[in-house]
């Protein structure tokens, strides 16, 4: 019996997410609410004196402020093996590598990094409308080490490539990776890349996005193929893989997938043949992709900045993806984790001292919430979130 294949509703997704930002503080204070219900046992927050509360007020004024190192030597004991409640309730099950930090990663965070996912889909699905095919996805899975206490560790999109739920979930947004999974986990960047130009190249009438986690992951992709596209014409035209590719669990991947075929080679060989410089390279090679050199490549093909986050969570979706890239814009998401801002413009009170002469005292600014941040300031994001 066949399967049948889950599609993302997206006019759910977008109702949703109207229904969540149009009710942000009440959203951010029962985010909070059960961030602190569900790690309140662990070791961090019990010193605090919280003693139960979970409402902003009470957590403003019990936990500080902190950064990455503040937070080492506690992430170290997770990943030393000590399994008692020290940051989160529920176990930490990943780590994410982030040179030279150790990030906790979970089931909570791997389900925000899904949402994010599937709301810059639906909006974008909405204005750029794609059918049902293949993404050509330059993406890669570092090899993953174990921690002193056992605990796999790796790169945080590694961590999310590698969840079950990541397949699951690009095949209903309709922008299932081409190439085999022993591709985007091989244990060598350029072999891999070599196989995601030849995966793309195979199926490229079935290639509707070409995308990537960052933009010069694309540039080097098309630099690449400038360099390799006739020896992937040759692996094409006779059915054989290239003997630089030597892994054989990827070898043995590809060679599933590839079979003779002179007419796809011939048709490639012409295509960039005509092209001047490799404008608009994208289009030629694949019809049916809705994507300074980058533009270079796509000419008139739209490109979509689609995401913002970090290694330490996310943040925000782009919810107008007509907008070109070096505007784009991101909606927070009030759900996927409790969000604060500390203004960047300098704090400056005025005082007057006893001699009549004015002083200015500099303060520390004080973080805002999410519903209380000022269009055109910039501040920098504060995240609490189940991870």
């Amino acid at each position: 019996m066949l399967e049948k294949k889950e599609i993302l509703d997206v006019e759910k997704v977008i109702r949703d997410f109207e229904v969540i930002t149009k009710d942000a503080e009440n959203v951010q204070r029962e985010t909070l609410k059960m961030i602190l219900e569900e790690n309140g046992c662990a070791e961090y927050l019990q010193n605090l004196g919280l003693n139960g509360r979970t409402d902003p007020e009470s957590f403003k004024a019990c936990v500080p402020l902190v950064t990455h190192k503040d937070l080492e030597p506690c992430i170290q004991r997770v990943a030393d093996g000590v399994f008692s409640p020290i940051l989160t309730g529920k176990p930490i099950t990943t780590i994410s590598i982030r040179k030279p930090k150790f990030v906790p990663f979970n089931d909570e965070l791997m389900e925000t990094t899904l949402q994010i996912f599937r709301t810059s889909f639906a909006f974008r699905n909405k204005e750029f409308p794609i059918e049902n095919g293949r993404a050509l996805q330059f993406i890669y899975s570092s090899k993953q080490i174990k921690t002193k206490g056992g605990l796999f560790a790796g790169t945080a999109t590694s961590n999310v490539f590698r969840n079950s739920q990541f397949r699951k979930a690009m095949k209903a947004m309709q922008s299932e990776c081409c190439s085999p999974d022993e591709v985007i986990f091989g244990p060598d960047f350029h072999q891999s890349l070599y196989c995601h130009l030849l995966c793309g190249l195979i199926f490229h009438e079935e290639i509707r996005l070409v995308s990537s986690t960052f933009a010069y992951s694309i540039v080097l992709a098309f630099r690449t193929f400038e360099q390799v596209w006739e020896e992937l014409c040759d692996d094409i035209r006779e059915g054989v893989l290239t003997s630089r590719i030597t892994f054989p669990s990827v070898r043995s991947a590809m060679a599933k997938l590839l079979k003779p075929n002179p007419e796809l080679a011939d048709l490639i060989e012409k295509k960039c043949s005509g092209l001047s410089n490799w404008y608009g390279l994208i289009p030629e090679l694949f019809p049916n992709p809705y994507l300074k050199k980058l533009r270079h490549y796509a000419a008139d093909v739209p490109l979509i900045s689609a995401d913002y986050g970090s290694s330490e969570g996310w943040i925000g979706a782009n919810i107008n993806p007509s907008l070109p890239p070096e505007s784009a814009t991101y909606a927070v998401l009030p759900n996927i984790g409790y969000f604060e801002f500390i203004p960047l413009k300098e704090n400056v009170e005025e005082h007057m001292q006893d001699n009549g002469n004015v002083s200015f005292l500099s303060m520390e600014p004080k973080p805002v919430d999410l519903t209380e941040v000022r269009v055109g300031e910039e501040y920098e994001v504060i995240i609490t979130n189940f991870g």
